[in-house]
């Protein structure tokens, strides 16, 4: 009926650029532009430019798009963007010209943005220089006694309700803003019902954005305390997209958090599915960190095929996320090792798909060597087959090179189809493959490949 209206309305046809996204009204787990067209999140947390310019950050998106990634997520509070930096509720017009700048950027290269307000965790007295932000406390001139106070008291409230505002009317009909996120990790903070906060500014959001996604995020999914926290906070009412963060972390107390990516990554997943937040859910930060977040993971270094970035890309979308998973470290670790072309393997593999009109449902198919992940839809099925004895451990720690699996059967079960298509993420290659009773014989292939039937 769609591609009918615009044969027949052209005026009907929006620039992709003049659309907005939204929750798709079709499968409320995958998102759409408002044209109707499917939107698959295929991008990274790219905070902001190194050493304060633009030349190197215009590099990134442009290799970026060139991989048909077309998201992005920026701190507007980290130093480089963040207009309130001198005084509590006062607003820097030059630092505006660099979020104006950055936004042009996206939209020559067609890559939408989430804008986080906020990620600081004190107001003075913070072990954590980068999470300080003393500005705000009232012997520096600002509303709050403390953080506590911050998120409690009615004064902080009203100003931040101000902040909402002054970006609303600079920025309050951008399409290429993907959506506003109130907090990086709110419940890092120090004092105060953030949860709470989060409610009445979500609500806030959505009055002054009605057109762009509102959200909030949580920090890594890393011990058993904060699942009723992921809880309340995935089902929130205002809240659009049901938002994990989960790292490969060697100190965290859930042991899922030391193993291979992509267990941890759809396990973080289905956690959130299991809360039925009605929403769809994304991995929104995701990658590898020496114990405790105390920095980037050293075997980064020995990652140059990008195995920990492919399993983050792929895993959460076959588990069922709506796209794929969005990893940080995009300095030290994406573009130090050049692995752009990831991004790419990702757009190959979902090339085509309508996730809302195919109303995906995820599974697991036996496999006494791989872990083989199932998308099944109403016209198309997806499996993305993982060898389970390649990992960060045997590749990265112990260095063993990727074995080649050879004659490899997988079972799908009852499919009607003769034939599939394979495709190799790591050759960019497509092939076909017969199908005989449901079981597919895969060409040689290491570490993955996708089996893709239509």
């Amino acid at each position: 009926m769609r591609l009918l209206a615009l044969l027949l309305f052209p005026s009907l046809l929006l620039a992709a650029s003049e659309e907005y996204v939204r929750v798709s009204p079709r499968d409320h787990r995958y998102l759409e532009l408002t044209g109707g067209a499917p939107y698959i999140p295929n991008g990274l947390n790219m905070i902001a430019p190194p050493g304060g310019g633009f030349e190197v950050y215009e590099e990134w998106l442009a290799k970026l798009a060139a991989n048909g990634g077309n998201y992005i997520r920026v701190w507007l509070s980290n130093p480089f963007w963040d207009v309130e930096h001198d005084k509590s509720g006062v607003y820097d017009e030059a630092k505006a010209r660099h979020i104006d700048r950055m936004l042009e950027m996206c939209r020559e290269h067609g890559i939408r943005v989430k804008m986080t307000m906020e990620h600081f965790r004190s107001i003075g007295a913070g072990t954590q220089a980068w999470a300080d932000k003393p500005l705000h406390h009232v012997s520096r001139g600002g509303p709050a006694q403390s953080i506590a106070d911050f998120f409690d008291g009615e004064a902080p409230r009203a100003q931040f309700r101000r902040k909402i505002e002054w970006y609303a009317n600079r920025y309050g009909d951008q399409p290429m803003v993907y959506g506003w996120e109130l907090w990086n990790e709110v419940n890092a903070v120090r004092g105060g019902n953030y949860l709470a906060w989060t409610e009445v500014m979500l609500a806030e959001l959505r009055r002054r954005f009605p057109r762009n996604l509102v959200m909030q995020s949580l920090g890594s999914f890393d011990t058993v305390r904060v699942r009723e926290t992921y809880r309340r906070h995935s089902t929130m009412p205002a809240n659009d997209l049901a938002q994990v963060h989960r790292y490969l972390d060697l100190g965290a107390s859930l042991d899922i958090c030391k193993g291979p990516v992509d267990v941890l990554a759809a396990d973080s997943v289905r956690e959130i599915a299991g809360y039925q937040p009605k929403r769809p859910i994304l991995l929104a930060e995701s990658g590898a960190v020496e114990p405790k977040h105390t920095g980037p993971f050293k075997l980064y270094a020995a990652d140059t095929a990008g195995i920990l970035l492919h399993d983050v890309l792929f895993a959460p979308f076959f588990a069922g996320a709506a796209g794929a998973g969005q990893i940080w470290h995009w300095d030290a670790y994406v573009a130090k090792n050049n692995l752009w072309h990831h991004f790419g393997r990702f757009a190959e593999t979902v090339k085509g798909l309508d996730p809302a009109a195919e109303s995906f449902e995820p599974s697991m198919a036996k496999h006494d060597r791989l872990r083989v992940y199932v998308l099944k839809g109403r016209r198309t099925l997806l499996a993305w087959c993982r060898d389970a004895k390649n990992n960060w451990m045997s590749e990265l720690r112990d260095g063993e090179k990727p074995e080649t699996l050879r004659n490899v059967v997988v079972d799908l079960g009852a499919v009607k189809a003769r034939s599939a298509r394979v495709y190799d993420p790591w050759t960019n290659r497509w092939s076909k493959a017969s199908v005989k009773g449901g079981k597919v014989r895969l060409p040689a292939f290491s570490r993955s490949t996708v089996i893709r039937i239509d």
